[in-house]
This record gives structure tokens, sequence and C-alpha cells, in this order.
């Protein structure tokens, strides 16, 4: 699938995600019969999304400005290896591809 480059359906698939945001939390607080889950459900989506734009612009802006993330995927592989997925470590950069020197 190619990428999406017409501002103006990329502002309108944004304007979905919202519309649909805005829906199903609707739903979902017309089920919940205590206030406390109304606000521990407010927090959940708080926390996460500031854990989305941790990943996407703090790592970018102040960890490692040369990598950008391609989705969440991208980021958990370099939380776990400490580097970018299409780059060696430094140790294995030295080697001849095999694992010896």
């Amino acid at each position: 699938m190619a990428n999406l480059t017409n501002a103006r359906v990329i502002w309108f698939k944004g304007v979905l995600f919202v519309l649909l945001g805005v829906l199903a939390s609707g739903v979902l607080f017309t089920q919940l019969t205590d206030f406390r889950y109304v606000v521990i459900y407010a927090i959940a989506v708080w926390a996460f999304c500031r854990a989305y734009y941790f990943a996407f612009y703090v790592i970018e802006h102040y960890v490692d400005p040369r990598f950008r993330f391609a989705g969440l995927l991208d980021f958990a592989l370099y939380t776990v290896f400490g580097h970018r997925p299409d780059e060696l470590p430094k140790e294995r950069s030295e080697e001849n591809g095999d694992g010896r020197r």
C-alpha cells in the first residue's frame, strides 16, 4: 500500500480517529455505573497518550535524533536492542558478519 500524501485525506483520517474515539468513549461511559471507573479510564487514556508522545517525540528529539520510529514495533526493538533495527551494534560492526573476527 502506498503512503498517504494528500493533506485533505490525512486530515479526514485524523478527524475520523477523533470521532471514533469520542463515539467509543461515549458508549463506554454509558455502560459505567460508577464515576470512579470513568476517572480511571481517563487516566489510562491520558497515560497511553503520553507514552505514545514519549516514544515518537521525546526519544527522537532529545535522546536519539538520528532515528525516526516507523511504529511501536520499531520503538520496542530499539528499546530492547539499544540501536536501530537496521544497524549493527559497534562490537558486531567490526566483525566480518558471521560472528568471528
